[in-house]
């Protein structure tokens, strides 16, 4: 592979923990460069999540050398030639050339090589194929630098082909789109997106649902789901979608991207989250925040005032009532000193209880859970400044009543 000129090396590119990782490769003769995305974002200045690499010998060979030299190495992936090392305390992730023998639009069957031109050919995009030496020397065989620069996310080869290998790629297409493009999106990619939707529907929960969220963590994602919907793309996994006007209008309303929180904003009110939890696989806990997100009731009174914020935050808890107040766009009122009293204010909890209850000579039963609920019902109305005094003596009060 020839290389295309050099970039200015990051910080990690070249410290102690990858000198030390090439150092060790270098005296096996293994031939060692970083590749995806930590190379696209160090083309774009910008930090690097994981750090890849990729080697020109076997697995075994690998670990054999980083183990001379003392650096603890992880078998993560033999079959597929990855290897996990952690130098000084820094992950690295290492995977040998390959070339697929076989796929099947979800996995593959791959051989090793040590040709860096085949390996680079079955990658997905082309600003996803760079590759660098620690001193910032840069391989592009597909001029993804050039895509990069110009915010156009484009198949390496034939979009068709690529798609056969990985359905997923359809969803990463759009993904890094959100993150990396511009528009126009690229014809070719996105016709063959749009020609192999329907072939989706094999994928797992799993996948998508990481894809999806992912993607609604970009600041542009409004745009990339409407290119979805066009494309037939959410046919399958989520055909309830109903536009992005309100995700845009939630994005620019957030502190920090919230990928379930957006999620319910591209969703109709009322729509069922059991239902595409379970399509999903959305864990438990989320499949309940996104029911609490898209129920009707209780409606978030933000022009009720401070006494209004409180009861909402009583009732659903501080963060399901910031998604829910984050969520009502269209909602009057000061929505901004709502959310800096539901990030600052600790609910109370009710100072009587059902022992309170017992001992005014009451029996256990259903008589006694709903005079709770009246004196909860009072205390709440009276915005929590009722005591334990007080709420006492509402308690006999009503039990004398009834």
């Amino acid at each position: 592979m020839i290389a295309a000129g050099k970039i200015e090396a990051s910080a990690w590119m070249a410290d102690a923990s990858s000198q030390r990782l090439f150092a060790a490769l270098g005296a096996a003769g293994i031939v060692a460069r970083f590749v995806g995305g930590c190379v696209r974002n160090a083309v774009l200045g910008k930090t690097a999540d994981d750090l890849d690499l990729a080697v020109d010998k076997p697995p075994e060979s690998v670990m054999r050398a980083l183990e001379t030299a003392g650096i603890k190495v992880v078998p993560t992936g033999l079959k597929h030639g990855t290897v996990t090392a952690i130098a000084n305390s820094q992950v690295f992730e290492l995977t040998t050339l390959r070339r697929d023998v076989e796929t099947d639009g979800r996995r593959a069957v791959v051989a090793f090589t040590d040709d860096w031109l085949e390996d680079a050919g079955r990658r997905d995009f082309t600003f996803n194929a760079l590759y660098a030496d620690p001193d910032g020397t840069l391989y592009d065989p597909f001029d993804g630098r050039a895509d990069l620069a110009a915010g156009r996310v484009r198949f390496i080869g034939d979009p068709d082909t690529r798609i056969a290998e990985d359905r997923l790629r359809v969803l990463r297409f759009f993904r890094f789109h959100a993150w990396y493009g511009r528009p126009p999106l690229d014809g070719p990619s996105y016709q063959a997106c749009a020609r192999n939707a329907a072939s989706l529907g094999g994928l797992s929960g799993e996948r998508v649902r990481k894809e999806l969220l992912r993607t609604l963590e970009a600041s542009a994602a409004p745009d990339a789901f409407g290119a979805m919907r066009e494309a037939g793309v959410l046919d399958r996994w989520l055909p309830e979608y109903a536009g992005s006007a309100r995700l845009r209008a939630l994005i620019a309303r957030e502190d920090e991207p919230d990928g379930l929180r957006r999620l319910a904003a591209i969703l109709p009110t009322g729509a069922d989250a059991t239902a595409i939890g379970k399509r999903l696989k959305l864990s438990t806990q989320e499949a309940m925040r996104l029911d609490v997100m898209l129920a009707r009731k209780p409606e978030i009174d933000i022009a009720g005032g401070p006494r209004a914020w409180r009861e909402g935050v009583y009732r659903l808890g501080n963060g399901l009532y910031i998604d829910r107040l984050l969520l009502a766009v269209d909602a009057p009122g000061d929505w901004r000193a709502a959310l800096a009293m539901a990030r600052a204010w600790t609910p109370p909890e009710l100072p009587v209880s059902g022992g309170d209850a017992l001992k005014l000579g009451l029996r256990p039963g259903p008589r006694v859970g709903a005079l709770l609920d009246a004196v909860e019902r009072w205390w709440v109305d009276g915005d929590f400044t009722a005591d334990r005094a007080a709420c006492l003596a509402e308690l006999e009060r009503l039990a004398r009543a009834t």
